[in-house]
C-alpha cells in the first residue's frame, strides 16, 4: 500500500544543506570528493525527488502493524556519471523502514552529478527519510 500523504521528507534539511553530508573516500579506486563547486541534483530537482519518493515510497507492513515511526537516514555516492551507488543505512528505525529506503534511494535514477572545477566528481550524501503513520 503506497502512502502519500502520511510521509514526511525532510528535504527542507536538503535545500539548506544541513542535511547533505560530504565525505572524502575512496570507492572502486575513484575518488569521492569532500568538497565541490555545484552538488549533485536529483531527477527533476528537489521537486522531482521529492515527488518521486511520494509515488514510490511504500510504508512496510511490519512498521504499520508495530506503529514503527521515525527517520532513517541513509548516504549513498552520487557517481561523476550520475549514478547512485553504494547506498547504506547510518541510522536506522528497522520493522523494514530502513530496506525501503535504501531501496527508493538506489532506483531513484540518474543524477546530474557534482561538479568540481568544472568537472564532475563523484560525491557522497547523506539524506534523511522520515517515516511517519
Amino acid at each position: 500500500m503506497k502512502i502519500k500523504n502520511v510521509i514526511r521528507f525532510a528535504f527542507f534539511s536538503l535545500i539548506m544543506g544541513a542535511a547533505l553530508s560530504l565525505s572524502s573516500t575512496v570507492q572502486a579506486q575513484e575518488k569521492v570528493n569532500s568538497q565541490v563547486d555545484e552538488m549533485p541534483i536529483p531527477p527533476g530537482g528537489i521537486t522531482g525527488l521529492t515527488n518521486y519518493m511520494i509515488q514510490n515510497l511504500t510504508y512496510p507492513s511490519a512498521a504499520k502493524e508495530a506503529n514503527v515511526q521515525g527517520m532513517v537516514v541513509v548516504s549513498f555516492i552520487v557517481t561523476a556519471e550520475g549514478k547512485v551507488e553504494g547506498v547504506e543505512v547510518l541510522r536506522g528505525i528497522g520493522s523494514g523502514c530502513d530496506q525501503e529506503a535504501v531501496r527508493v534511494i538506489s532506483q531513484s535514477g540518474t543524477w546530474t552529478p557534482a561538479k568540481k572545477e568544472g568537472k564532475a566528481v563523484s560525491t557522497k550524501m547523506t539524506l534523511p527519510v522520515q517515516f511517519k503513520l
